[in-house]
Order: structure tokens, then C-alpha cells, then sequence
């Protein structure tokens, strides 16, 4: 009966949002694209339980791209926990393009991120790579002390809630929802609060509801060996770095016993400096390397360069994640916001274990978030078991994502009624943008109800590896 009611209201936006005037807001420009959007600002209760203070956000409407637009538009909402919903406009021209052609896009920065009250901690070291970990774990602790902000304001379910807000203000009746790894958590739980406002979901790199974030050892090494399995599978890769595995595992035991400090050329000015090498440092960009399946195939070469004491590559790919503009990257305090309250509180010795057992992904890497969760003095939030979703929702995985494999895309497909998941084999961390991606998304939103023909996603081929300075194989 609840199935049929949702399918009925499905048909209702056209007439029953008819008489309702969106927002107007105002023509912005934001970075990733040249065309303006429509952007305004939206209040939102501090804390939904008690009346008072409230906070801005910062909301970012892509209009359709035809004029017959549909009243269900899409909110895309970004991951991390810590990303801003503004860092996905360069994917309004790629990923997004043909469900654009007939839907509002609606970007909204999460509190806490972006232009809605950034909770940032900018670094004011001149050389980041030199500090010992010991004085970046203080420093982050004085930054998280001096914002001064009521950290456990910013959960999962208040993000939520300040959706439903954004969505009454634009005068929607109903929404489509793509979440983005720590976007759909974000988007499983609004569909649980607010069943009657979601049309659809897409969910790609699909956090299951019991996933605990820190706790990522295990699907982390899968990962890497898939990655030494196909490149001692390929000809070119294996005879080029036939000692890979153990390469890499001689890089870790030397790291684990002392940092090295490394004579560089500073990557801005060319100046010689010094880089200090740990552990953490490494471990961390070879995670962060496997998220993209591009990217990943340049890992064989790094290691082995790293090998033989040409650390300039590794060095290299590992300052691409360090953007030195003043407002970019993600909000590490609110990250810590939502982890330390959601997360790190059911992280039991036992579980840690496990899912470090065998994993280059040790203790001390995870437990670095312990650390900082201690200043934070957010209450844990209790887990519940989800409810049903009734809402039509698209899974999507990448064979060879390191952190939301298609495992627990599967994990959480068990909450939901009506969910088809699709699986590319030659994808990592997130594929709507993969191949025939994004008019698989179109043609889904359209018809929810249908099974989607995800045949083209076999045709997705997997990148070449590169096997020296020159890059990439043709």
C-alpha cells in the first residue's frame, strides 16, 4: 500500500507544485564553470531541538538546460564527510550534462563546508613536509579548540533536516537525490526522514548504513592487490616492476622504522629543501592514489622509483592533493564532527583488529582520528537499524574502489526495497562519470521503475599502466 501511495505522489509534482515560486536568488559564478547559476542563502535552525541560533547555507541552483523543465530536480550532495556541495560544478557539464537537459540541479554546501560556515583549519607552516606528525597533531588540536563551534551540531541527521529546509524554500514537492561516498549516507538518511519527499536515489560508492568510516583497512588492501594482480597480469607492467610486492613492502619496513628526510627541489620555486618521509605520509598517498583507476595505474611506477631512492614522482602525485589556495580542500573539523560522533564510538578494539589484520592500512593510521576525536567532546550518536527505503534507488560501485567497494553497496541494498545495483569492473572510487554513466543516470530518473540496461559499462576499458617518466602506455 505505502509502495503504491509513493507511485501515486510521483505523479503529482507538475499539479501540486504548480502555484509554488521558487526562490529567485541571484546570478553567482562559482569556480568549475563559466555560466552562472542561481545562488542564494538559506537559514537553518543551529540545533533542530532548540530554538535560537541558526546558520546560513550556501545553495547552488543549475538550471535546466531546456525550458519544459521537470519539477523534481536533483541534489547532488557531495562526500567527505567535509566537501561542499560547490566543489561538484565541474561535474554539471560532465557527469550531469544529460540529466541537466530536463532537471534544476541543486548543489547545497553542508554545514559546515564550503561557503555555508566553513569549519577549516588552515595551515600557517611555510613547509608542511618537514613538521613532525607530533606538531600537526597539535596544531590541528589548537585549530579545533579556537573555532570555538558546537561540534555536535553538525551530524548526519542535522544535514539532512537542513536539506528538507532547502527543498521547501525552491518549492519542490518532491527530489531526486545522487550521493557521492559520504554523500549517500547523507542521502540514506534524508530518504528515512522525509520518505514522502524522495522520488530517487542514485548512490554511487554507497556507504552502507553500519559502515564505520575510519575502518578501512580490509577493503583497502583488496584494492592494492587487485591493483599487483593485474599489473603482474599485464606483460609490459610485470617486466618492468617484477619485484612490486616486495618493493613495497620494503618501503614500509623502513618507514616503520625511522622517517626519511629527503633533498628535493621545492616544487614552486625550484629551491633545494628538505621533505621528511613517514610512514603515515606514504601509506596515506598510496590510499588516496587508489581511489581513481587512472590514477591508481601510475602506482607500480612510483613504488619502484621510491625503491630505488627516486622519491621526485611519489613526492610529486603526493602534493597533488595539497591545493595551496587559501579556501580549498575539505573541512577536517567537520569531518571530525560527524566521524567522531558516528563512527569512532563503535570502532571496538576487535573490529580495529580485524580490519588491520594484514592491511598496510595499520593501527596508528586510524587511530590518528582517536587522537583528535578526544578534542573534539562530541556525544556519540546511537546506531539504530535502518528502516526500509521505499523510494527506486540506482547503486553504483567500482570493482576496485578501496574505501565503498561493491560489498557494501550490497550491505545496503538490504535496507531497500526496490534497489538495482551496477557494478563497473574497471572503476574505483565513484563511475557516474564513466562511459555511458551519465545517460544511464538520465535514463533511471526518468524511469525509476525500470531496470536499467548497464550492458556499455563492460565496455568501460581499464587505463594502461605507466612504466617510466613518460607517462602513461599509448
Amino acid at each position: 500500500m505505502l509502495r503504491l501511495m509513493l507511485l501515486a505522489l510521483a505523479l503529482l509534482p507538475l499539479a501540486a507544485s504548480a502555484a509554488v515560486t521558487p526562490a529567485p536568488g541571484k546570478d553567482c559564478h562559482l569556480p568549475g564553470t563559466e555560466e552562472a547559476l542561481r545562488c542564494l542563502r538559506v537559514d537553518v535552525p543551529l540545533n533542530y531541538k532548540q530554538a535560537g541560533a541558526t546558520l546560513s547555507l550556501h545553495v547552488a541552483v543549475a538550471p535546466a538546460l531546456r525550458e519544459s523543465a521537470r519539477r523534481d530536480p536533483l541534489f547532488l550532495l557531495a562526500g567527505g564527510p567535509g566537501e561542499a556541495g560547490s566543489d561538484l560544478v565541474p561535474l554539471l557539464n560532465a557527469s550531469f550534462r544529460k540529466v541537466r537537459a530536463t532537471r534544476d540541479i541543486v548543489l547545497i554546501d553542508q554545514r559546515g563546508t564550503g561557503l555555508s560556515g566553513k569549519l577549516d583549519c588552515p595551515s600557517d607552516e611555510p613547509n608542511e613536509e618537514t613538521i613532525s606528525e607530533e606538531k600537526a597533531l597539535a596544531d590541528a588540536r589548537d585549530c579545533i579548540k579556537s573555532l570555538n563551534k558546537p561540534y555536535a551540531d553538525y551530524t548526519t541527521e542535522a544535514a539532512a533536516r537542513d536539506i528538507d529546509l532547502v527543498r521547501k524554500k525552491l518549492g519542490y514537492a518532491q527530489i531526486n537525490l545522487w550521493g557521492g561516498s559520504y554523500g549517500s549516507r547523507l542521502a540514506q538518511t534524508y530518504a528515512r526522514l522525509f520518505p514522502e519527499h524522495v522520488r530517487a536515489m542514485v548512490l554511487d560508492g554507497v556507504a552502507a548504513p553500519d559502515q564505520i568510516v575510519p575502518a578501512g583497512g580490509r577493503d583497502a588492501q583488496a584494492a592494492l592487490d587487485k591493483l599487483f594482480q593485474q599489473c603482474s597480469e599485464n606483460q609490459p607492467c610485470a617486466r618492468a616492476f617484477p619485484a612490486l610486492r616486495s618493493e613495497f613492502a620494503s618501503i614500509v619496513a623502513a618507514l616503520n622504522k625511522a622517517p626519511l628526510m629527503l633533498e628535493l627541489p621545492d616544487p614552486r620555486t625550484a629551491e633545494m629543501r628538505q621533505v621528511r618521509m613517514t610512514s603515515n605520509r606514504f601509506l596515506g598517498t598510496v590510499h588516496n592514489i587508489l581511489y581513481s583507476q587512472a590514477d591508481s595505474r601510475r602506482l607500480p611506477f612510483l613504488i619502484h622509483s621510491a625503491y630505488q631512492n627516486r622519491w621526485q614522482p611519489f613526492i610529486a602525485r603526493s602534493n597533488v592533493a595539497r591545493d595551496f589556495a587559501a579556501d580549498a580542500g575539505p573541512a577536517m573539523p567537520l569531518h571530525l564532527a560527524v566521524v567522531c560522533a558516528e563512527d569512532y564510538p563503535r570502532l571496538t578494539p576487535a573490529l580495529l583488529a580485524e580490519d588491520t589484520r594484514d592491511s598496510f592500512l595499520g593501527k596508528p593510521q586510524i587511530e590518528r582520528i582517536g587522537a583528535l576525536c578526544e578534542t573534539m567532546h562530541v556525544p556519540a550518536v546511537p546506531w539504530t537499524t535502518p528502516s526500509k527505503i521505499e523510494a527506486p534507488v540506482l547503486l553504483m560501485s567500482g570493482a576496485l574502489d578501496p574505501v565503498t567497494p561493491p560489498r557494501r553497496a550490497e550491505a545496503a541494498k538490504q535496507y531497500m526495497t526496490h534497489a538495482q545495483h551496477l557494478i563497473v569492473s574497471n572503476g574505483g572510487h565513484i563511475v557516474s562519470q564513466l562511459g555511458c554513466g551519465p545517460r544511464l543516470l538520465r535514463e533511471f530518473l526518468d524511469l525509476p521503475d525500470k531496470p536499467v540496461a548497464a550492458e556499455c559499462l563492460k565496455e568501460i576499458p581499464a587505463p594502461t599502466f605507466q612504466l617510466n617518466s613518460a607517462g602513461p602506455q599509448p
